[in-house]
């Protein structure tokens, strides 16, 4: 009997991930760039994808959720954010992007800052975002910190991988936050990595421009084992930064931004350097943006390079659920005359599996593909249109709520009656 009632004990603490689930019916998108497949199945086990396509075995017990007519897909992992780490802009206690009053600079870690309360995090995973990629944002030096992976789910464990990268500002910025230069910039850069370099031998200089935690950051962006994210816009900044891998040949190097990058797609791709790209800069809006059009990441994958969809500067704290429309845009492009866009596979591909190669995470993150994370998302429709909504969203395989503020003030709201207003309304 007391073996019994310890079973039954075990099996009531299974964890949801644990469930085996299986979606049938829908149009399922594997998000690796690959067609939608019709009246396909996507079976997940134990917080993971078991298999997802046509003729899949659904395995017997397993729950099963009619998706007939819906459009299934991995979640939508956005590309360059810095979701959770902004509640108000304004108000410093709820904001944690970046230290302009630090002496610290490379070694700051975003991971423990990530808040999973932010109104932004339940806005966005009701949109059908499920990952992010998390960077801090320069304060006082070019070297901002290092950035993270996170997931958008309902619990207080967002984070999928901490010290994902180290992120630095070149182009205008990087310039200023130099000491008004782009030179200076340069030598600061080399001067960072050469006392890294040094570190990493136990060397310790007393005249050190970094401090030694910072310096110690640094080793594996040296060595080549952390990604280097490097905010770069023009062309010529681009070539800047594809040159240090001549003197860094360890450098695994991603370009975020890169506005220009059409210009020199062929140096990018030769390189094999993924770009997070921003999809709607299409004005001068800068000196470093000249050359700015929305036919930037159309061209740059016309000529191989790995681009995906990122948002630096445009919100990025709260609206990674643009990240859908942008992709639709590229597709759109495809009908104006002159323009280059994406074919709709390749462009919801740049918002779920080639974001996850750049962070690193392909084999965890992006695709339905199996053995990958179980994070699937419903949709009432084609995901890159806008008039599309989200049905029901997984992370690691567990069911998320769709609730957020933004949802609950609507159902208050939407039919107000006499007397059930708050009273400063009847004053």
């Amino acid at each position: 009997m007391k073996r019994f009632l310890l079973g039954c004990a075990a099996l009531i603490a299974l964890p949801a991930s644990a469930q085996t689930i299986a979606i049938t019916g829908g149009k399922v998108i594997i998000g690796d760039g690959s067609a939608p497949v019709e009246n396909g199945t996507v079976v997940i086990s134990n917080g993971r994808v078991v298999a997802a396509g046509a003729g899949v075995a659904i395995p017997a017990g397993a729950e099963r959720v009619d998706a007939s007519g819906k459009w299934v897909t991995p979640g939508i992992v956005a590309g360059f954010t810095r979701m959770g780490l902004v509640g108000v802009d304004a108000v410093d206690p709820s904001n944690d992007t970046e230290a302009r009053n630090s002496p610290f600079n490379a070694s700051l870690d975003m991971a423990p800052a990530i808040n999973p309360d932010v109104a932004a995090m339940a806005v966005n995973r009701a949109a059908g975002v499920t990952r992010a990629i998390v960077s801090p944002d320069a304060g006082n030096a070019i070297f901002a910190g290092q950035g993270a992976v996170i997931d958008t789910g309902s619990d207080l464990n967002p984070v999928t991988k901490a010290k994902a990268f180290q992120f630095v500002e070149f182009g205008e910025t990087g310039a200023r936050l130099a000491g008004g230069s782009r030179p200076a910039l340069i030598a600061a850069f080399k001067t960072a990595l050469g006392e890294a370099s040094e570190a990493a031998k136990g060397i310790f200089r007393d005249d050190a421009m970094l401090k030694r935690a910072d310096a110690l950051a640094l080793v594996p962006v040296v060595n080549g084992t952390m990604k280097l994210f490097v905010h770069a816009e023009s062309a010529p900044d681009i070539l800047m930064v594809l040159a240090l891998k001549k003197d860094y040949p360890a450098l695994s190097l991603v370009l975020v931004g890169a506005t220009e990058g059409w210009r020199v797609g062929p140096q990018i791709a030769a390189a094999k350097v993924g770009v997070l790209a921003s999809a709607l800069n299409d004005l001068p809006d800068s000196f470093e943006q000249l050359a700015a059009t929305q036919s930037n990441i159309g061209r740059m994958k016309k000529a191989g390079v790995e681009v995906a969809i990122g948002m630096i500067n445009d919100n990025e704290a709260r609206q990674a659920q643009l990240s859908m429309q942008y992709a639709g845009n590229l597709v759109a492009l495809n009908k104006v005359p002159g323009a280059t866009g994406l074919s709709w596979d390749q462009a919801f591909a740049t918002i779920s599996s080639v974001p996850a190669d750049i962070a690193g995470l392909g084999g965890e993150i992006g695709s339905l593909r199996a053995g990958r994370k179980a994070d699937v998302v419903i949709w009432d429709g084609d995901p890159l249109e806008l008039t599309s909504g989200v049905q029901a969203v997984w992370i690691d395989g567990v069911k998320q709520s769709l609730v957020s503020r933004q949802t609950r003030l609507r159902d208050r709201y939407a039919n107000p009656t006499e007397g059930a207003l708050p009273n400063a309304y009847d004053r």
